[in-house]
């Protein structure tokens, strides 16, 4: 399986948790942007047809179709695309129109994800967005009138000021909507953001106890609606499971294109800078616009798959990364604790919250060789 990763980096203003690598106040750019992107689609190396697409940002629905359908047509040039493609786009609820749903499912994307975050208002006002509850009602109802055959949410809970009736509330509207995906993710407080210059002026932080108690509500209610939690942050209708994520997940291969992409091909990753204008400067002078790039392989590549594989809740293939776990004194404490399952020939966390706890194990595992080596 194959991939494409496209960032859009423009966005109406910049939320204050946000730390991607976006702009705002720059639309004049996005012609020039567009004209750049597909200049470094044209330099990537040929791989085979996509079975996956993904337009990230930033805000891609600022950008109007006719733009959105030349960065498609640039790709289906450079690699051709798979049958039943997935092709998926992220769009903000407030930027959604008929004329643009329409023109977009026309270009080929058949997949929308929308940041919706919070039906609560307040909540909305505190992540610094700007639509409101009803602009995502209508953006899934346009998107289903405009043909789209995959409509997801994304939604952002443990705001501090977001109580848990506010969050159930929140999770009810989005069910309501009876999305084919739904993504939930922790309010996060990144470095470099407003949101931590904040915080660190003595602002509120997230409560960990609270997101955990907010995390098992979701999970709750979604499954029990039928949705199939099929990732640690990830949920899916039968059928819509996100395939570009699941390439990602599995360590596959992707190439990326635009401010500050990351992509993966072969075991070599490169990423993009991070500066709008070094990016135009390098893509118009012929330039790849590469940040840098290293060689994934041997034991690294064994642990950064381990490291991806066990977000998903089926698990992930034991490899060598089972002897290691056993022969560490953490890994050891996870697997008797029972957080950690080796069934079979699978490496599965059994509670979902310690997830990151578990990656962050598995990443520092030395080789099962040497581990056993060092030990009395």
């Amino acid at each position: 399986m194959t991939a494409a990763y496209v960032h859009v980096p423009f966005c109406g203003r910049v939320c204050p948790y946000c730390d991607f690598a976006v702009v705002a106040g720059r639309d004049g750019l996005m012609d020039r942007y567009v004209d750049a992107l597909i200049s470094e689609i044209g330099m990537e190396q040929s791989i085979p047809a996509l079975d996956a697409v993904f337009v990230g940002g930033g805000t891609p629905s600022r950008l109007p179709a006719e733009s959105l359908a030349r960065i498609l047509q640039a790709l289906t040039d450079r690699f051709g695309f798979a049958d039943n493609v997935e092709v998926s786009l992220e769009a903000n609820p407030e930027d959604w129109t008929e004329e643009l749903a329409a023109g977009l499912v026309r270009a080929g994307f058949n997949r929308v994800s929308f940041g919706a975050q919070s039906f609560d208002p307040g909540v909305l006002r505190y992540l610094g967005r700007q639509h409101s509850p009803a602009d995502i009602d209508n953006g899934v109802a346009v998107s289903r009138r405009a043909g789209f055959a995959s409509v997801s949410l994304d939604l952002i809970f443990g705001a501090p000021l977001e109580t848990p009736a506010s969050w159930s509330a929140t999770v009810d509207a989005a069910l309501k909507l009876e999305p084919d995906h739904v993504s939930t993710y922790a309010l996060t407080v990144e470095r470099g953001t407003a949101l931590s210059r904040l915080v660190s002026a003595g602002a509120a932080a997230p409560d960990p106890d609270d997101q955990a108690d907010k995390y098992e509500l979701a999970q709750r209610r979604l499954v029990a609606a039928g949705l199939d939690h099929y990732e640690v942050s990830n949920y899916a209708r039968a059928g819509h499971e996100c395939r570009y994520n699941l390439n990602t997940w599995a360590q596959g291969d992707y190439v990326a294109f635009g401010l500050g992409a990351h992509g993966h091909v072969g075991g070599l990753r490169r990423r993009n800078v991070r500066n709008l204008d070094t990016y135009l400067d390098r893509v118009a002078g012929g330039e790849r616009p590469e940040l840098g790039r290293e060689v994934i392989h041997g034991w690294d590549q064994e642990l950064e798959r381990a490291f991806l594989g066990v977000r998903m809740r089926k698990g992930v293939e034991v490899g060598r990364v089972a002897p290691a776990l056993l022969s560490d004194p953490e890994g050891r404490q996870l697997v008797d604790g029972g957080v950690v399952a080796i069934r079979g020939d699978r490496l599965q966390v059994i509670d979902p919250l310690l997830t990151d706890a578990v990656a962050r194990v598995v990443l520092g595992l030395a080789e099962p060789d040497q581990a056993l080596s060092t030990r009395t």
